[in-house]
């Protein structure tokens, strides 16, 4: 093939890379001899992120291991000390206050709550015999008149008053007795020269109790002296 003008005026200088990993001079491996001496200038090389080997434990000038490290160990050797057990005792007795306190609590709250669970009770109670009222006056109005001598409906009422006594329902329908305005409502007053102070001389309307609770005043005529 026919060349065309001077071969050595376009010829370039070819250069290459050895990448040969061994030196064929001296046999070893390229770049061994540098780490052996970047190692000779650090003997004890941290090390490297991600190896997942942990630095060893730091130590003091003196040759021992760090301040916290010695505390860890005091603690866990002091199986016996004398702080150990005060401050289980404080514990011990912190815990015991606490104990107290919520046993004291946990008494109040039963004492609150059984009373107003008599309260409530109460309150029921007091509601039906208020609802009853109308019915024994109407009975109190039939023994006057002489309807419950005998007979059925006699012993039906005598049976309902005795029911009612059970939950402490009582009378008030004395006569004779001091006047007494919490208990009687006064709606006549006569003048009486048997009398030396103001005492109920009649019932016109029988009142009613539940214990010491008024459920209703009875309405009275009171006798005054003169």
């Amino acid at each position: 093939m026919p060349h065309h003008g001077n071969e050595e005026e376009h010829s370039e200088p070819v250069s290459f890379r050895d990448n040969r990993k061994i030196d064929p001079e001296t046999g070893k491996v390229r770049g061994q001899e540098q780490q052996q001496d970047a190692g000779a200038g650090n003997p004890d090389p941290e090390p490297s992120a991600g190896t997942g080997q942990e630095p060893a434990p730091a130590e003091d000038p003196d040759g021992g291991v760090d301040a916290l490290a010695q505390a860890e160990a005091i603690l866990n050797e002091a199986g016996g000390g004398e702080e150990i057990p005060a401050a289980s005792t404080d514990v011990e007795a912190e815990l015991r206050n606490d104990l107290l306190r919520l046993q004291a609590e946990y008494v109040n709250y039963r004492k609150r709550v059984e009373r107003d669970r008599d309260v409530a009770r109460d309150m029921a109670v007091i509601g039906v015999l208020n609802s009853l009222m109308p019915v024994l006056d109407d009975i109190d109005a039939a023994r006057q008149h002489g309807d419950l001598a005998d007979g059925p409906f006699a012993a039906i009422s005598t049976k309902l008053e005795n029911a009612l006594k059970t939950y402490g329902l009582s009378r008030i329908d004395e006569t004779g007795v001091e006047f007494d305005p919490n208990i009687h409502e006064a709606l006549i007053q006569q003048p009486s020269a048997e009398v030396q102070f103001d005492s109920v001389s009649q019932i016109l309307r029988t009142g009613y109790k539940k214990g010491d609770r008024v459920l209703r005043a009875a309405q009275v005529i009171v006798a005054v002296p003169e």
